[in-house]
């Protein structure tokens, strides 16, 4: 049976810069009125409280979330110059209502009330994750104490901003003139084509390097000039710091010391050691020790992976001759080592991946998975001529959700991969249903000429990992904002969708769904599928080391911070390379200048979620290949009882429920080959 749906689509043409922050002034001063009314109600209920309230949240998220978005992919000096003036503003907004007790009061008697023990299991969750957060947000302080989380919550939300604008900047101002082709020898075509095209954008001849990352990938694999690559490395190991070719302006040094010094003030207010212990009381993970615990049993597991890679590509390089194997030579003769092993590359199947191809087979997968089907529609009132838009239509007819994609690196777009949101469902007053809305955005080539957008492998990879977190949001089945799609679910398993989409790109049956060479039409070969699983966890160990590089000195930079006997981030991550690490890094590096997800992110003291979500995720996965890649029956259960229950329940349930026990990190072990073969 069909749901009533209410339609709310966003309308970037209708965004005026110079009227934002009088909009968003006048809202929030409005919100503030209402819910000092709500609060005057004789008694309360869901429906004159809390239901209100999620008018309203959805009210403010709906205005301010497009202009959150155009400031990520479409930035301008005017636009940014608006969005600090309005970061201020929404943090107040957001303290007022944490530090308000009255709002905290009527919340806590719905938890006490006759009719909680009606609520729905959804419902129980919202109360007792709104009264987790009223604690986190300092509610229960005196009045001087919640004046220094007020002043804290403001400054984070600045400085954390200026640490990603630095980071944009840097990488946007950075541009290498070359006029001797021979320089980019090795390079493939295409990206030697976009040089080409961003040198006649500037009016220039010859070519235009950049820090954008499909250019800067391209080189450091693949560009035969050593100098050439050095020189890009430099450059994009530095951004933002005191090293390198910078503008020294845009150093984020003082930045990050000042956010972790804040973030542990933060911490230390509502009672808290650390902000570590502060970052998990909404996650999955109990104790800073468990975490730490988790990171270090599987750097135990892989580091010898690490180190046997590591030996077999020095080795490899002296017999090509190089005297050493600095930091930018490891991805060039990583790829020379790949394609004498398995005679293949990300060039080898670039071609294979035409950008429509690859949409056109992962819609097909989920559709044989879920029921579901993608329709492109015109992408009216949207804020860049790449993006598209499609609907989903359930197997009823019904519209389900509207995606949209951008997926080309340009200027003034932050780098990465991410999904955003615009509308959440959930069920109105008059039982219609909200359908959801989601952004979805990568950092691809963009075609050139008469060729479409090829895709490497590791993009394509990408993609799925964030059509994951976009199937999340747009699947929900919860009736309730608060808790429906992304919202709600603890932090160190929201990549639990997203990882697990990443399976089913080296399966044979999902790959000639989505392959298809742009100009044959062939989908994959055998023989070359053959060589991309052999390849498959080339240099595997080298790869989880790294990421728990990253995990561990987010964790413990959070975790041991002592404001005046702080260590110098740097020592700290010189300390945890020692202990993980097997590539040198040189001494000029700053990695975490530029580590966006951590200082400017949500994943502050939360970057360990990847590697405890990917233990989730291939042990979901492990089900679906022991029951056939493209089960329906399987494809069933992990949407009824995983990706259409959005954050209504813990985490750990609906993992039990759907896989009939607590994860197991075997199956992670397994399919990246970090298990000895005896």
């Amino acid at each position: 049976m069909s749901e009533q749906i209410s339609l709310s689509l966003p309308d970037f043409s209708s965004i005026k810069i110079d009227k934002i922050e009088q909009q968003l002034t006048e809202m929030l001063a409005l919100h503030l009125n209402k819910i000092t009314e709500l609060l005057k109600q004789p008694e309360f209920t869901w429906q004159n409280l809390m239901y209100n309230l999620t008018i309203l949240g959805d009210e403010l998220g709906k205005f301010w979330g497009p202009i959150n978005h155009l400031q990520s992919v479409c930035s301008s000096d005017e636009l940014r110059k608006v969005y600090q003036a309005c970061i201020p503003k929404l943090s107040d907004f957001s303290t007022k209502l944490g530090h308000n007790i009255v709002l905290f009061n009527a919340i806590e008697t719905l938890s006490k009330g006759n009719a909680f023990a009606e609520y729905e299991l959804a419902q129980k969750k919202i109360i007792a994750d709104e009264l987790l957060d009223f604690k986190l947000s300092g509610v229960n302080l005196d009045a001087e104490k919640k004046q220094q989380f007020k002043k804290i919550e403001q400054s984070l939300s600045e400085i954390c901003n200026r640490f990603a604008e630095n980071v944009m900047d840097t990488t946007d101002a950075w541009q290498l003139h070359i006029t001797d082709e021979k320089r980019l020898l090795g390079m493939p075509q295409h990206a030697i084509d976009a040089a080409l095209h961003r040198a006649e954008q500037k009016d220039l001849s010859g070519w235009l390097l950049s820090l954008d990352f499909p250019c800067y990938f391209a080189v450091i694999t693949y560009a035969h000039d050593r100098e050439l690559r050095q020189e890009l490395y430099t450059a994009f190991s530095t951004r933002a710091s005191d090293q390198g070719p910078h503008d020294k302006r845009y150093d984020n040094d003082k930045i990050m010391q000042e956010i972790l010094l804040q973030r542990h003030a933060l911490a230390k207010l509502v009672g808290y050691n650390n902000y570590a212990e502060y970052s998990l009381a909404k996650k999955m993970a109990n104790t800073t020790a468990e975490v730490m615990a988790f990171l270090n049993d599987l750097a135990d597991k892989t580091h010898a992976f690490a180190v046997r890679d590591w030996q077999t590509l020095t080795d490899f390089a002296k017999q090509q001759g190089a005297a050493e194997l600095a930091a930018w030579d490891v991805a060039y003769y990583s790829e020379k080592l790949r394609h004498e092993k398995y005679d293949i590359s990300q060039e080898t199947l670039r071609p294979y991946f035409p950008e429509d191809k690859v949409f056109q087979g992962m819609f097909a997968l989920v559709g044989k998975l879920y029921g579901l089907n993608f329709v492109e529609v015109d992408a009216e009132n949207v804020w860049h001529d790449d993006v598209r838009c499609f609907k989903i239509v359930g197997e009823n007819g019904q519209v389900d959700g509207f995606l949209y994609s951008d997926l080309y690196a340009r200027e003034k777009k932050r780098g990465g991969a991410w999904m955003d949101e615009y509308a959440t469902r959930f069920k109105l007053a008059d039982g219609s249903v909200q359908v959801p809305v989601a952004f979805l955005t990568c950092n691809f080539s963009a075609p050139t000429g008469d060729k479409p957008s090829l895709l490497t492998h590791e993009d394509v990879i990408t993609l799925f990992h964030e059509f994951g977190h976009c199937l999340h949001h747009l699947l929900s089945q919860v009736d309730y904002l608060e808790v429906s799609g992304i919202n709600g679910v603890a932090w160190d398993a929201v990549e639990l969708p997203s990882q697990f989409m990443e399976f089913f790109c080296w399966e044979k049956p999902v790959l000639d769904m989505i392959s298809g060479h742009h100009e044959t039409g062939e989908t994959i070969p055998n023989e070359l599928y053959e060589k991309m699983l052999a390849a498959k966890n080339f240099q595997s160990g080298m790869q989880a080391v790294r990421q728990l590089e990253f995990a561990i000195f987010d964790f413990r930079m959070h975790a041991e911070f002592q404001p005046g006997k702080e260590k110098e981030i740097q020592v700290l991550l010189n300390e945890v390379r020692a202990q993980v690490g097997v590539v040198p890094t040189p001494i000029f590096n700053r990695f975490q200048n530029g580590f966006s997800h951590i200082f400017a992110g949500g994943y502050a003291a939360g970057y360990y979620s990847y590697r405890w979500a990917e233990v989730l995720a291939a042990d979901a996965y492990d089900l679906f290949a022991e029951n056939g890649v493209i089960s329906e029956e399987i494809g069933h259960q992990f949407l009824t009882k995983i990706l259409e229950k959005g954050g209504s329940q813990e985490a750990m349930d609906l993992f039990v429920a759907f896989r009939g026990r607590k994860p197991d990190v075997a199956a992670l072990l397994r399919y990246s080959g970090l298990v000895f073969n005896h």
